[in-house]
């Protein structure tokens, strides 16, 4: 562990705090401190003030009698930095710089300054709320928050302070351990808290409000880290529009970078996504209460027809079978309840049984033996005052009666997200029942810790390593593009499979070698030229040597002053046959550095935006995965009685693509391989046009390609 890890954990459990800046600010902190139940020394640094709220203030830092071990900094940026300097040779282990003016308005001069004034401190912000530590009473907080001291719970960090300062308001239950607003991210970043609330046995899950991630492959090291701890990961992540983006650059200077690229990033590293607050938080609800568990067949057990219609619709959106009660069940729950219910999963068990805690308790023991991994009741309380809530209380007690009997999976879940109180929540939460509010969130939530213990159980080797260009990298104007020819040539070599063809002029006698059989296909063969098609480079379907040299002289004339020199043409044997197209690319992001893309071919790739991004390097369980999440994968696994595709020639093909691309990696800009033609199983799967846009130039090919 380096120092500013050492720092930044005895920043966050210290033994004695120190507020610098404004009567306000240091009034606020100090009444944080006293209200949280903070058991060390609090001390303030003011020029004028002798007192705040009990505590002495002192002119300045040197008059301090004791060596902080954290420090909340409330002044203007510029002074901020000579105070940290300060703090820093005081030997202050870390602070909260609230300040903002830095790199978020483009000021990176000053930013840099900062940087250099901590050194090794562990310094959170600049632009930030600051740190709350709920575990142990540890507020370096400048204003008033929600939510009360917890013995364990989920840890939350954003990059935005007032949003940090929203979810300790929490009306949910939702157990917080801490509350971390990281600003602009100077010194400490998301991969620093991260690695440091791993070590705290305390913490049950962490939530990550992302904008914009400076450096990935320590994010990745963290993310590592946690997933090695089985400390689960949930992002919600902000910045994905447009808009977006530019207010997340002007509001901490965080790049919000390729939305795609961080869901490869996310799924690497088994980190759940989810896309609103409210789902954010009840997912790291259910991860804090109900820890992991298994299996996606539900049962849900509910009183009313019309819940139970909308909780079919949601299951089978959110991909969770409900399958039917067993025979037995069914005999056993029709004695108990009256004729004219029908049995069957969701049980609406309707109001005979309302209230009557014994045979609702018969009807829930009965239901949950049935073939479900998960248990649900779906129950909207009473909160209104004076309201009898006895019949509500019975639902409520035969539920947990059952759960401590059974020990099974067992959720509450509200419809609304208000229909669920806070006594009521609590009375569950103390028998080992997570509540769940709002149905759609709930589902989300339930998604969310599901997958994360299947993909914890199957996950590939992690990688943690990305494919970013050197200093060394030329810029995108002097690129070279190679033409197909000399594209395919270098992918041969790495194994991708090609047509047999050959590169021939006007000039040559014989265009075709002996035992070259059609139909084939006449491509123009030019740097210059990269949509071969639309400027009638490309002729298909010919089937002797006279209609191929024809073909030559009326390209070469057509595109004459397309080219310095008379055009070379690529003469290759047609692919017939094929189950349907795919395309392999490569991409190049500035956060991320390379990665593989794989998506399906022609019209669907932008008809249904059917792509999914690997990051470089990968692995073949990775490939695999991406390739069977495409929208398209049944095209290739003999859809409406169709033949399958090679789907294991795909997967070598995108492995030679990927070890191109990382033994070319700090000079490859992009590559396209389309289509890929997936041929039906065991035959193969055939790249039948590149394009590779590289940052330096190649030697030209010696050989002929000896495919097909």
């Amino acid at each position: 562990m380096d120092r500013k890890q050492e720092n930044l954990k005895r920043m966050l459990k210290p033994e004695c705090i120190v507020f610098i800046g404004g009567k306000n600010v240091i009034r606020h902190g100090v009444q944080n401190c006293k209200k949280a139940g903070f058991k060390g020394e609090i001390y303030a640094v003011h020029k004028t003030v002798t007192e705040v709220e009990g505590v002495p203030c002192y002119s300045s830092i040197s008059e301090l009698p004791l060596v902080p071990d954290a420090a909340f900094i409330a002044i203007r940026g510029d002074k901020a930095i000579e105070v940290v300097k300060e703090l820093k040779v005081m030997g202050v282990s870390g602070c909260v710089c609230y300040a903002a003016g830095f790199s978020e308005i483009g000021n990176y001069q000053l930013h840099e300054s900062l940087i250099e004034a901590a050194g090794d401190m562990a310094l959170a912000g600049p632009n930030c709320y600051g740190i709350i530590n709920f575990l142990d009473h540890v507020p370096l907080w400048p204003d008033s928050y929600g939510s009360l001291s917890a013995e364990q719970g989920v840890a939350v960090i954003s990059q935005s302070g007032n949003l940090s300062l929203n979810i300790t308001m929490n009306d949910r239950s939702l157990p917080l351990a801490y509350v971390m607003s990281v600003g602009n991210q100077a010194v400490l970043d998301i991969a620093d808290y991260i690695v440091a609330l791993c070590d705290d046995p305390r913490v049950t899950a962490i939530g990550l409000h992302i904008e914009g991630l400076g450096n990935v492959e320590k994010f990745m090291q963290a993310a590592k880290t946690a997933l090695e701890k089985g400390i689960p990961l949930v992002a919600f992540k902000t910045g994905v529009s447009e808009v977006g983006g530019q207010v997340t650059l002007s509001h901490t200077s965080s790049l919000a970078g390729s939305d795609d690229l961080y869901q490869a990033l996310f799924k690497r590293f088994n980190i759940c996504r989810v896309d609103s607050l409210s789902a954010f938080l009840e997912t790291l609800k259910l991860f804090s209460i109900a820890g992991t568990f298994e299996g996606r067949e539900l049962g849900a057990l509910t009183c009313s027809g019309g819940e139970s219609a909308i909780i079919a619709d949601i299951a089978e959106k959110k991909g969770f079978a409900l399958p039917n009660v067993t025979l037995r069940q069914k005999e056993e729950l029709s004695s108990l309840l009256t004729t004219f219910e029908h049995v069957s999963n969701p049980l609406d068990y309707n109001t005979s049984i309302w209230g009557d805690e014994e045979k609702l308790t018969a009807c829930f023991t009965s239901f949950i033996k049935g073939p479900f991994h998960t248990t649900l009741l779906i129950l909207d309380y009473l909160s209104k005052d004076n309201s009898d809530i006895r019949s509500w209380e019975a639902a409520i007690n035969a539920f947990i009666r059952v759960n401590n009997q059974l020990q099974a999976q067992m959720l509450v879940v509200s419809v609304l997200p208000e229909g669920m109180p806070f006594l009521f929540r609590e009375k569950l939460i103390a028998n080992g029942i997570a509540p769940l509010q709002g149905m759609t969130d709930a589902f989300t939530a339930i998604r969310a810790v599901t997958e994360y213990n299947e993909r914890r159980r199957n996950l590939n080797p992690v990688l943690t390593t990305l494919l970013q260009s050197s200093d060394q990298l030329q810029q995108n104007d002097d690129a070279v593009v190679l033409d197909e020819w000399r594209g395919k040539q270098e992918l041969y070599a790495y194994g991708l499979k090609v047509p047999y063809g050959k590169i021939v002029s006007i000039h040559d006698e014989h265009l075709l070698d002996s035992g070259m059989e059609g139909p084939f296909v006449v491509k123009g063969v030019s740097s210059k030229v990269s949509h071969k098609t639309d400027i009638g480079a490309v002729k298909l379907s010919l089937q002797a040597e006279d209609e191929i040299k024809q073909a030559l002289m009326q390209m070469n004339e057509n595109l004459a002053d397309q080219v310095e020199h008379d055009m070379q043409f690529l003469v290759e044997k047609m692919i017939p046959d094929a189950v349907t197209e795919l395309n392999l690319g490569i991409k190049r992001d500035d956060q991320f550095g390379l990665a593989l893309v794989i998506s399906m071919g022609g019209e669907l790739v932008n008809l249904i935006n059917d792509s999914v991004p690997i990051l470089l390097p990968t692995n073949r369980g990775e490939i695999l995965e991406a390739l069977y999440s495409l929208k398209g994968i049944k095209l290739l696994q003999g859809f409406r009685g169709r033949a399958k595709g090679d789907i294991e020639a795909v997967v070598h093909a995108a492995e030679s693509v990927a070890a191109y691309a990382e033994a070319n990696w700090n000079n490859i800009l992009e590559m396209d391989i389309n289509p890929l033609l997936v041929l039906p199983e065991g035959q193969g799967a055939v790249a039948v046009d590149a394009f590779i846009r590289t940052a330096v130039s190649t030697s030209e090919p010696e050989s002929l390609v000896d495919g097909l």
